[in-house]
Order: C-alpha cells, then sequence, then structure tokens
C-alpha cells in the first residue's frame, strides 16, 4: 500500500473514532437538522448512514440494541445483525470507505462457533449462525475477500448443518429452532431461509458445489413446509410434535420473505433455472399487494422479533438488476411515508405509516427497516423530494382497552394505537385485529407482549392508513392459544386519529 492509500485510510479511522468518542461524550444524540419535508432522498440515506455510525454503533465492532447510550451492546444474532446487514446495503450503493473501516472491527467481535452441537444443552438456537453466517458473508464481501470473515461464516454455517439435535421430528429436514424441540416444538423459517442464504453467499464466494447442492435442497424444503397454500407468501413457523407437522398460517415475517426472494433470485442466477426467479418475483408482487395498509404502504405486524432489511434489500435487487418497476415503485412509496416515522435522532419504528415512536426506547429492531427503506431510495433517486404527510394534526384519544372482544369506531384517515410494548413481558399474549369487518391479512394482530427491549411504555403497537378519509371500525378479537404467542391479551392506552 503506498503512502497515499495508507494516509487516507488513517484519516478516515482518525474521523470515524472523533465521530465516537463525540457522541460518546453525550447522553442523548444530536438530532437531524432537516425536517423530513425538505429533504431529498440522497440526504435521507445520508442521516440514515449517519444513525447507524453515531446511534447504534458503540465502536469496538459493537452494536446497541437500542438508541440509548446505556443500551446493551454486542454483535450477534438478528437485530443487530440487521444493522450489519444495513451498513453492507449503504457499502454497496456509495461504496462509502468508512463503512469499510467499521466492518474490519465487526469481524473481530463476531461468535466463533465450535462444531455443531451434538447433545444438549445447546449454547446457540439454530436460526443464531445463519443469522451471524449471512452478517460475516456481507464483511467479506465489503472487505474484498477478507479470510477470517470467511472462515467464521464458514463455522456458523456448520453449527447447525452438522449438529445432530435440530434435525429431527416428523420432518426431520427442517430444523428445529432449538436443540431437540425446545419444549414447545417449534420449527422457524428464520433457520432454514437464513441457512439457503447463507449456503449461496458461500457459494458465490468459494464456486464450492457442496454449497449450491445445499440451497437447492433446502428451498425446495422450505417451499414444501412454509409456503402458504392459497399466494405466495411464506408463514414463518410450523410446530413438529415428533407425529405432525402443522404450519402457523399466515405469519408473514418482512425477514424470511425477503429471504426467500433473494434466494429464489440467486438460486435462478447460480443454477439458469428461471423458475426460482419467477418464485421469487411472485412473492414480491405478494407482499406488495397483501401486506401493505390502506395506502399501499408495507405494515410489518409482526412484534420485534421481526427484522425488514431482508425485504428491502430483495426489493432493491429486484428493481436494479430484474428492472421490476413495482419493486422500485414499493421503495419509494415506503421510504417516503418512513420519513413521518422518523425520530429527531434519524431512528425508525416499526410502522412506516404511523407516527414517529412515542416512547423513548427505539430498538434496532425496529429501526432497520426504516434506515434500510432510506438508504435504498438514495441509490434508487437520489435527487428525488418526496412529499411527507405528517401526523402533526393527529389528535390522542384516551380509552384504555383491556378486555376482548373490544371495539374502537372513529372518523378520520389513520389511526395509531399506542400501549406498553412487553406489558407482561416478554412473550405470551396476543390479539386478533379486524379493519372495518375484515381480519388483518397477516394474522400476527397486536403481539403486545413480545418485546427485546423490556417493557416499553407508550409504544405504538399498530398503525393503519387510508388514502381518504371515513368512518371506520377496528375490532380486537381474542388471539388464538399456540405455544409461541401465548393466548389472548391487549391492554392499550389510547390511538391517536388523523
Amino acid at each position: 500500500m503506498g503512502f497515499a492509500s495508507r494516509f487516507i485510510v488513517l484519516l478516515v479511522a482518525i474521523c470515524l473514532a472523533f465521530a465516537q468518542i463525540s457522541h460518546a461524550a453525550t447522553q442523548t444524540p444530536q438530532p437531524a437538522a432537516q425536517q423530513p419535508q425538505q429533504m431529498t432522498f440522497a440526504e435521507a440515506g445520508a442521516d440514515a448512514e449517519a444513525t447507524l455510525l453515531h446511534i447504534f454503533y458503540a465502536g469496538n465492532g459493537l452494536w446497541r440494541d437500542c438508541n440509548l447510550r446505556d443500551c446493551h451492546a454486542e454483535n450477534r444474532d438478528w437485530g443487530v445483525d440487521a444493522a450489519t446487514y444495513t451498513l453492507y446495503l449503504r457499502w454497496k450503493t456509495t461504496q462509502d470507505p468508512i463503512v469499510a473501516t467499521l466492518t474490519a472491527a465487526l469481524v473481530s467481535t463476531t461468535t466463533e462457533y465450535p462444531t455443531g452441537c451434538r447433545a444438549v444443552p445447546c449454547r446457540f438456537w439454530s436460526d443464531i449462525p445463519e443469522w451471524d453466517a449471512i452478517a460475516l458473508m456481507r464483511e467479506y464481501e465489503v472487505l474484498g475477500g477478507d479470510k477470517n470473515a470467511l472462515a467464521r461464516a464458514r463455522a456458523a454455517f456448520d453449527y447447525v448443518d452438522r449438529a445432530s439435535v435440530f434435525a429431527l421430528g416428523a420432518c426431520p429436514n427442517v430444523h428445529y429452532q432449538r436443540a431437540l424441540g425446545g419444549g414447545i416444538n417449534l420449527k422457524t423459517l428464520e433457520t432454514d431461509g437464513n441457512a439457503t442464504k447463507a449456503a449461496l453467499l458461500l457459494y458465490n464466494a468459494t464456486h464450492e458445489r457442496q454449497y449450491l447442492k445445499y440451497a437447492v435442497a433446502r428451498y425446495a424444503t422450505v417451499r414444501r413446509y412454509f409456503l402458504d397454500s392459497v399466494v405466495p407468501l411464506y408463514s414463518v413457523w410450523l410446530f413438529d410434535n415428533g407425529q405432525r407437522c402443522d404450519q402457523v398460517p399466515h405469519r408473514f415475517y418482512a425477514s424470511v420473505n425477503g429471504d426467500m426472494i433473494w434466494n429464489g433470485l440467486a438460486l435462478a442466477r447460480a443454477t439458469g433455472n428461471q423458475r426460482y426467479r419467477d418464485e421469487a418475483i411472485a412473492t414480491a408482487k405478494a407482499v406488495d399487494r397483501y401486506l401493505s395498509d390502506g395506502r399501499g404502504v408495507f405494515a410489518d405486524l409482526q412484534a420485534e422479533n421481526d427484522i425488514v432489511e431482508p425485504l428491502v434489500e430483495s426489493m432493491y435487487d429486484l428493481a436494479i438488476i430484474q428492472h421490476q418497476d413495482f419493486a422500485r415503485d414499493w421503495i419509494l412509496r415506503n421510504a417516503a411515508a418512513a420519513l413521518t416515522d422518523r425520530e429527531p435522532d434519524g431512528t425508525f419504528g416499526r410502522f412506516f405509516d404511523g407516527p414517529p415512536p412515542k416512547s423513548k426506547t427505539v430498538s434496532v429492531w425496529q429501526s432497520n427497516g426504516g434506515l434500510a427503506l432510506e438508504i435504498a431510495a438514495a441509490a434508487l433517486a437520489p435527487n428525488a423530494v418526496p412529499q411527507i404527510d405528517t401526523w402533526d394534526n393527529a389528535r390522542f384519544v384516551p380509552t384504555h382497552i383491556d378486555t376482548l372482544p373490544a371495539t374502537i369506531e372513529f372518523d378520520g384517515s389513520a389511526i395509531a394505537i399506542v400501549g406498553t410494548m412487553g406489558d407482561e413481558c416478554c412473550e405470551l399474549g396476543h390479539a386478533r385485529i379486524y379493519i372495518d369487518g375484515v381480519e388483518t391479512f397477516d394474522h400476527t394482530g397486536i403481539w403486545q407482549n413480545k418485546s427485546m427491549s423490556g417493557a416499553v411504555p407508550d409504544s405504538v403497537l399498530f398503525a393503519w392508513r387510508w388514502p381518504t378519509s371515513g368512518h371506520h371500525t377496528i375490532a380486537f378479537e381474542p388471539g388464538i392459544p399456540n405455544a409461541k404467542e401465548g393466548g389472548p391479551f391487549i391492554s392499550l392506552d389510547g390511538y391517536y386519529v388523523k
């Protein structure tokens, strides 16, 4: 490396370190300078990168779980891995050298996985190494083929592939999330969708045929067990009690549907079989059609255990590589809407068409989707100035609801329902939602007690908008009990009406 190159690398490192020191000196991050309605997408994308670097990045190769300075910092599993994925998307679209500097630090703190677990207890659930393997392969790409990142990604992938405690039950070619079923017998597409993606990334890097063979077989298994029977969307869970495997219908995570879109496109390139491409496009169009509110904006009804970056990334690839106009429109429409869901510190809530988060704590699980959207939109239409319809004139209606069934009636064009996320922390308790008599297509409704951040008051638990004002009814029905979401629960403090 010549003197000029060394000087540039040193200068970038000094700038990044200075930014981290400056941030650490204040308890509260500095707010973004511009109001959303004044921003181009290029400016929103730059702000998104700044939020990653100065709000969620804790320094020393670790991510914060939330926007507060004292939040737990780590570098393992899907929440903070989503921050790595989003950072990768920024690098992919800008080649920003600061991203490469930070990425080298992230590689050094990733988990070094042992040989696959063969006896309980196992330290890791099966999806954790797969999330990490994808993050490591993205870091491998950013760093131009880092051998350490590749070796750690292989080990993470092998932890599940070589284990003897996950591939069991009535459908053993689908992995349990926890060793031997973990008491609730849950199998999640978070494991097998990510495993397919990790195998394809490893194949792209090494050209070793066993990874492609694995991905082809795993993709077919996923479609057999997780694909909805009517629409080309993937439900995330099934329960395997050793006698039969039963899909939990209509739990359409953004993460796993994004994975399967990406997997289809990658398999089409690797095999030349365009069926995979067609299936990917069908899933993406179904996301656009079925998982949006009345204005066509994506409504992520999942709790904090979902991440949206993989869906944004797959839509971006469809727009750029496959020249799919609907995917481009999806990104720009959602990115514009999400600017109403943005805090002064640059973080985003979970509902792109909702108001900014009302709680002080905004987790990386909630925020990664909005950050990824602005980064993708900046690459697609940097000079566009989106039209923003804010929630500034919304009124709050205090209404305590803690019994089911229950109903809210109102006149308006938008509603955002507020309560404590993780009210009885941190897993079991949910309710179904009917909008003007029709249940949401994703049957999650409000899974209120699922929280990665403990009990968080003043959280937006649900948001929905329509193109015009009218009379609407929101009905809450008891959630159907299952071992993952628990039984019926609701505890609402009120709602905003626009």
